[in-house]
């Protein structure tokens, strides 16, 4: 008998759809959720100093392996990760 992965059962910050995932090994993305954003990042993708508020109430959120396969795919087609500009 295979030794099975503890998982748990989450939504995807992405795309909103719920996966089984390893709590351990699953990718996550820091966010606040009174903003739905990253902290630091603002609604029109650019990027500030996050204050350590936002960086306080926030939580690692995971993203499923279909996004994650999209994101490197976007990386490779374009041959490098979107950049935004930061506000002063």
């Amino acid at each position: 008998m295979k030794d099975e992965q503890p998982s748990t059962t989450g939504t995807c910050v992405a795309c909103k759809r719920v996966f089984e995932f390893d709590a351990q090994s699953v990718l996550t993305v820091l966010i606040d959720p009174e903003t739905g954003l990253p902290p630091g990042m603002t609604v029109v993708g650019s990027l500030r100093q996050a204050t350590p508020e936002a960086v306080a109430r926030s939580t690692d959120e995971p993203v499923c392996p279909q996004c994650v396969t999209r994101a490197r795919q976007y990386h490779v087609m374009n041959g490098t990760s979107p950049i935004w500009g930061t506000w002063p």
